[in-house]
């Protein structure tokens, strides 16, 4: 079996940052393949097609994608109810790859071009005015480096944002007002549950088939 790096697996990865793979992110899930052993057909955004790049890749055999981690659908958008979208901007924090846009107390929109059709922000949404629709065309190798660079990119400003955060909670007083640990702390949960959903109806699925 040849040795690969996580590099070359997460190019053939369709990056759309679901983590219904059960790892965080592309590049976690990447990394567990290669250093790791994880199973290649844990990906059903990428479904038959990525595993069959992943076998060749990794010389390990094909598999059918793993009804426990969701079944491959076509590619889908996420779209925001404008009617009913009360500008909490929990979808906002919710989004690998920022493709939603709004502010505070403002109606949000998804921006199609940039959706990977994760669905991460739909649970977590208090008025349910998020829903999933087909994107009417086919995910490419373009879409999956655009996204991956607004992922990294993300994470690179959350990461400095928290350090700032940690440097500034170091120098506040003892008493200083633990409201932002809270909603960090409850978008987390609002994302697990998300996962934990998503989880269940894909066993779900798997066990109604014959």
């Amino acid at each position: 079996m040849p040795a690969v790096l996580p590099d070359a697996v997460d190019a053939l990865l369709p990056q759309a940052q679901c983590a219904r793979c059960g790892h965080g992110d592309c590049a976690a899930y990447a990394a567990a393949i290669a250093n790791d052993g994880a199973p290649i057909n844990r990906c059903p955004p990428g479904g038959d097609a990525t595993i069959a790049a992943l076998s060749a890749l990794t010389g390990r055999p094909p598999a059918p994608l793993d009804p426990a981690f969701g079944a491959h659908a076509p590619p889908a958008v996420a779209v925001v109810d404008e009617a009913r979208c009360i500008g909490c901007a929990i979808c906002l924090r919710a989004c690998p790859v920022d493709a939603i846009i709004g502010a505070p107390r403002r109606m949000h929109a998804v921006i199609d071009a940039l959706c990977t059709g994760c669905g991460l922000c739909v649970a977590p949404c208090p008025v349910d005015c998020i829903a999933m629709r087909p994107a009417g065309r086919a995910w490419t190798g373009a879409d999956a480096a655009a996204a991956r660079v607004r992922h990294r990119e993300r994470a690179t400003r959350l990461a400095r944002g928290e350090r700032i955060a940690d440097r500034r909670a170091a120098d506040a007083p003892a008493s200083a007002d633990p409201a932002r640990e809270r909603r960090r702390a409850a978008v987390a949960a609002a994302l697990e549950r998300a996962l934990a959903r998503r989880r269940d109806a894909g066993a779900a699925g798997a066990a109604r088939k014959p």
